[in-house]
């Protein structure tokens, strides 16, 4: 009778858990928290994920994963991405059971140079469950420690790792487990509790209604914290990071992996009000297709390219929306009325018409110095005559309204001119621009072509007539389809090229990261970004592929190879006409009179006369000592007249005829 009553007591208790359960499951009313609630207000990328486990599985066995895994020179970021890799494996039962429920994980700069990682895990009606509290305790062996403590009316749990002296901060609010590294991230997330911020900012509402809940994972980019994750990296953060940061709020992507580790991720980005009025009006100004790549170097390590259902359409909404703001637009009008009236010319006849529905920004890899990066805007236009003609009118006035006397130079054909209008393109199209002062410019078929370095347009040409350009890559022509054909924006960059280029230009203590970091960067070779006007928002489009990276290294030419001249001893044992061989020079101002390069010792190595650009006039070269080592004659850039060469002791030891 006893072991009856004991086991009629068993049920019972059994049958009242049961109705708890389903009290708990099914009738309690729902008091659920939306998980972007509790992320801190700071968050620079958020990572949103409604199948955690299945998204983690499809990341881990991707090549490229395997290949970080394995990567030296990113042991910290592989370190603390394998613990969580080992927790998923080790856990693996656990988490299946967390599957179907959205994880969110997100990053803050909690100091100058360091990040924090929070997580978001919702829980929905098994946080109820007081039990879940107590069996974080079985996942725990000796080697942990664990302890409690209480932040405005909210438990923290703290649990330490005794080996790497590490502690993980958890808090369960209503439905949801939060959890970080970092004490004060958690304790951000209890303090928003009651007064969330970025789950009930309408900007980045937008967006996360936009994106929806599509394949593997989403990330949100919010771009006013992005400059200060940049500063990680680097103290000078570009003029582009800074104008991102400024111009966009948010970006919002889901994301695909396929089997060739090559990352799609489609989306939205909105931009803000306070932008340099460039973004709004594109985004009121349509598409184009892209056709500047048919004069782009393969050498390009970044291509921006602006396109628009005309120029005359996207200057026009430049001016209106600059209206919003009655002293910039004065400004603005002043400035080029200004020019108008000083040169007699008119912006919209000489300039806005004949530029049709693309324009573009190169950065190319130089071939002439290491240290320094190639800079060239490239305006394609409706009318190759048409552009011609507006343009020598304009070279025309200003011959006539300012002491500037420069004179065509002509290289294989195609000619080089001087745009002496300083500031002239930031002044016409906004701070982005700024970068081409006072340029020269060229023009090649329908596009017409401008730098501050004349070297620039000389390289460029070259490569187009030799058909070294990004049309002619199948590497970009099959990265290219994987966009859209016609864009408002799309960045594309070559990675490698763009690395070594930054490489080159950093101080020491940011070259000494960028090689630590080399083999993560360059394993991906190639990135592209694509808006799209949609609505009062941008369809935003990302594509990075993966590529071994030994076979990066095999297939690009990481390292621009500088023009050297032949290996001479100071006192040859013979001298030859090989001696008068000189190599190329690149003077930067075609209007100078001279030019000259000085050893490291300041002792002028060579210096010669000049005329349009072209070597004309006396040469002398001299030893580093200062001593004369050759003298000649130059016309048109041809060597002509007797040349003489002497040794260290001033004495003529060969001369050749010309």
């Amino acid at each position: 009778m006893t072991k009856k009553r004991i086991l009629y007591g068993l049920l019972a208790l059994f049958a009242l858990y049961l109705c708890y359960l389903a009290y708990i499951f099914l009738l309690s009313p729902k008091t659920n928290l939306q998980s972007i609630y509790l992320i801190p207000k700071d968050a620079v990328f958020i990572v949103e994920s409604e199948r955690p486990v299945e998204s983690w599985k499809k990341v881990s066995e991707s090549n490229a994963w395997h290949h970080l895994r394995k990567n030296d020179y990113f042991s910290e970021l592989t370190e603390n991405i394998q613990k969580v890799d080992t927790v998923f494996n080790n856990n693996h039962k656990l988490f299946e059971f967390f599957d179907g429920r959205s994880l969110f994980i997100s990053v803050h700069m909690i100091s100058p140079k360091d990040y924090g990682i929070f997580y978001v895990l919702d829980l929905k009606r098994i946080a109820k469950l007081q039990l879940l509290k107590t069996y974080l305790n079985t996942l725990l062996n000796d080697d942990y420690v664990m302890s409690k403590r209480t932040y405005h009316n909210h438990e923290i749990l703290e649990v330490h790792d005794r080996e790497s002296k590490e502690t993980m901060y958890l808090a369960f609010i209503k439905n949801q487990l939060v959890a970080s590294y970092t004490h004060t991230l958690v304790e951000a997330s209890i303090d928003q509790y009651q007064e969330p911020v970025l789950g009930r900012n309408l900007n980045f509402l937008q967006i996360n209604q936009k994106v929806g809940h599509e394949d593997l994972f989403r990330m949100y980019v919010q771009y006013n914290y992005f400059d200060d994750y940049i500063k990680r990296f680097t103290d000078t953060p570009s003029d582009w990071v800074r104008r991102v940061s400024e111009n966009f709020l948010f970006s919002g992507f889901y994301f695909d992996l396929d089997k060739n580790s090559t990352l799609t991720a489609n989306g939205f980005t909105n931009i803000s009000g306070t932008n340099e009025y460039y973004l709004e009006a594109l985004q009121k100004s349509g598409t184009a297709e892209r056709t500047i790549p048919t004069i782009v170097p393969k050498r390009t390590a970044l291509y921006i390219s602006y396109g628009f259902d005309s120029f005359s359409e996207f200057y026009k909404n430049f001016e209106k929306v600059q209206q919003n703001d009655p002293q910039q637009f004065e400004s603005y009008q002043n400035g080029i009325e200004k020019v108008e009236k000083f040169l007699k010319i008119d912006v919209k006849e000489n300039f806005v018409s004949w530029i049709d529905d693309e324009i573009a920004v190169l950065q190319i890899q130089s071939r002439i110095s290491k240290g320094k990066n190639d800079m060239a805007l490239v305006l394609k236009a409706n009318d190759a005559e048409k552009a011609r003609t507006n343009l020598d009118f304009v070279l025309e006035q200003i011959r006539r309204k300012t002491p500037v006397k420069f004179k065509t130079v002509e290289y294989k054909k195609y000619d080089i001119n001087f745009l002496s209008i300083k500031g002239f393109f930031k002044m016409l199209l906004g701070g982005r621009f700024d970068e081409f002062d006072k340029p020269y410019f060229t023009q090649i078929d329908e596009f017409v072509i401008f730098s501050d370095n004349p070297n620039t347009l000389k390289s460029i040409i070259d490569d187009a007539l030799e058909g070294e350009t990004l049309a002619t890559s199948k590497e970009f022509r099959d990265f290219d389809a994987k966009f859209e054909s016609e864009s408002t924006v799309f960045v594309y960059s070559n990675v490698p090229l763009f690395f070594d280029n930054m490489y080159a230009l950093a101080d020491a203590p940011t070259q000494q990261k960028m090689l630590k970091n080399k083999d993560f960067i360059i394993c991906f070779p190639q990135f592209g970004l694509q808006l799209t006007p949609e609505d009062d928002l941008f369809e935003s489009r990302l594509v990075i592929n993966y590529q071994d990276v030994q076979e990066v290294k095999k297939n690009t030419m990481l390292e621009v190879k500088v023009p050297s001249a032949k290996p001479q001893s100071a006192d040859p044992v013979e001298i030859t006409d090989a001696v008068f061989d000189l190599r190329a020079i690149y003077p930067t101002d075609l209007n100078a009179d001279t030019f000259s390069v000085k050893y490291a010792n300041g002792i002028t190595k060579f210096e010669v006369e000049l005329k349009d650009g072209l070597k004309h006039g006396r040469y002398t070269e001299y030893y580093p000592n200062g001593t004369e080592k050759m003298t000649g004659r130059f016309r048109k850039d041809e060597q002509v007249g007797t040349w003489r060469f002497y040794n260290e002791e001033g004495e003529q030891v060969h001369k050749k005829r010309f």
